[in-house]
């Protein structure tokens, strides 16, 4: 009866018999929630390291992603380099081809009035006439006013000079 109207008061006692202000039920349900309280801020600790580690590790391929697609750039560039450089060399090239031809048909002319010593430069049937030719075509070429090829010593200079192979 005593519990009662303590009880009523909102005076309880425990199971010391120590009174209480609050219900020892209530009491041990707090207890319980203090508790469940502590593992969920342990577990929201471990969940935000969990988390950082995450972070960190998406930070670091996004830095790896990004070096590689510096790289890949870079490597493009350079192809689009070398492939402009290559058409520029392929122009300069035509163009001296170009030049070559027009040095060839300027000679020509000049070079067909050798054509007597080359019939008998091909009488030896030998790689060596050949070249004696073009070194003729080239004499002609550069002493073309006074057509000195067609002496003998333009004929025997070739196998004096040591850049002819035999």
């Amino acid at each position: 009866m005593a519990k009662d109207i303590l009880g009523d008061a909102g005076l309880h006692f425990d199971e010391l018999n120590k009174l209480r202000v609050l219900d020892p039920e209530v009491t041990q349900q707090t207890i319980e929630l203090k508790e469940e309280c502590k593992d969920f801020v342990d577990k929201i600790g471990q969940f935000q390291k969990i988390v950082g580690g995450l972070i960190e590790l998406v930070d670091q391929l996004a830095k790896e992603a990004e070096n590689e697609k510096m790289k890949a750039i870079g490597a493009r560039n350079l192809l689009k380099s070398i492939a402009k450089q290559r058409e520029a060399q392929q122009q300069q090239l035509q163009a001296l081809i170009a030049e070559k031809k027009m040095q060839l048909e300027r000679i020509l002319p000049d070079c067909s009035q050798v054509a007597g010593a080359r019939s008998c430069l091909c009488r030896s049937q030998d790689s060596r006439a050949d070249r004696l030719w073009l070194w003729t075509l080239l004499c002609c070429h550069s002493l073309a006013s006074s057509y000195i090829c067609r002496h003998q010593s333009c004929f025997e200079a070739p196998t004096t000079l040591k850049g002819i192979r035999q």
